[in-house]
């Protein structure tokens, strides 16, 4: 059974940083694009970045382009998001799944991935 887990949200303020992880088990994490969504209260769901390890394929959203950074170690099955430059409207609850459909113009969740439960991000002006 494929399992993630999201940790290292958190409170900052306006400018601050945080960097979040994904854990994956369950699969081999070379073998799948794993991607980054996030949903704010009220909003719908929208993509943020992922990573597939097999084409070496990096998508990241316009939206925050220039401040997160996508990395990922396969062997350590995990993924991580460096938020930088943080601002009110990237409060959201994140949440990582696979396998996902990554490319480098897009991201799209796939119907029977799998999902972690998410960690909140919360950025105060």
């Amino acid at each position: 059974e494929k399992q993630l887990v999201e940790s290292g949200g958190g409170s900052v303020q306006t400018g601050g940083s945080l960097t979040l992880s994904c854990a994956a088990s369950g699969f081999s994490a070379a073998d799948y694009a794993i991607g980054w969504f996030r949903q704010a209260p009220g909003k719908e769901r929208e993509a943020v970045s992922c990573i597939d390890f097999g084409d070496n394929s990096i998508y990241v959203d316009d939206s925050v382009k220039g401040r997160f950074t996508i990395s990922g170690n396969s062997a350590k099955q995990a993924v991580y998001l460096r938020m930088n430059d943080l601002k009110p409207e990237d409060t959201a609850v994140y949440s990582c799944a696979a396998p996902v459909t990554c490319g480098t113009w897009y991201l799209l969740p796939v119907e029977s991935g799998s999902w972690g439960r998410g960690t909140q991000v919360t950025v105060s002006s």
